[in-house]
């Protein structure tokens, strides 16, 4: 693999890297200042995480994390399932995962990645923040929906599932 850079120009008559930084400077204008979704990521610090010899799972209190990091996307809560247990009456409403789009260029700029299995804390109210575990970190970001145009990749879309104060409490 080459470590040149080859300038993308499919689009340039009509669309080129200065419009393409354009709207996405425009975009991240609107998300980071007018909406203002502020999260907070807790990365798994893989090298000090304490894990099982024959599985390769983290042990019990054995995660241990990088320092929280706040971050800007915009943030959806897909609406929560009513489940029933089993084969009786009894059900239950689980909340609704967090889904988040994040421009690439932001998480270049805050040197910071999003990968399975690291925590975000979300601001419901004031007093209450709801923790979620990454899910689907968002990495391929080859289709039309992430990129503008078919020119190249800006922004992931990245999913979460809460969990329960059990799993985890913040720092």
């Amino acid at each position: 693999m080459s470590n040149r850079s080859v300038p993308i120009t499919r689009l340039s008559k009509f669309f080129g890297a200065e419009d393409f930084n354009l709207d996405v400077n425009m975009g991240r204008e609107w998300l980071e200042g007018d909406m203002n979704f502020t999260l907070v990521l807790y990365r798994v610090d893989k090298g000090k995480t304490n894990i099982d010899s024959v599985y390769g799972e983290a042990l019990d209190d054995g995660i241990k994390f990088l320092p929280p990091i706040e971050f800007r996307a915009f943030v959806q809560i897909v609406a929560p399932e009513n489940k029933f247990l089993g084969n009786s009456k009894i059900n239950q409403i689980e909340p609704g995962n967090l889904r988040i789009s994040v421009y690439q260029s932001h998480l270049d700029e805050l040197e910071i990645d999003i990968e399975y299995g690291d925590y975000i804390g979300y601001y419901e109210t004031e007093t209450r923040v709801r923790y979620y575990v990454v899910n689907n970190d968002g990495r391929v970001v080859s289709d039309n929906k992430h990129t503008y145009g078919g020119y190249k990749p800006f922004y992931r879309t990245i999913n979460a599932s809460p969990v329960n104060e059990n799993e985890f409490r913040g720092l």
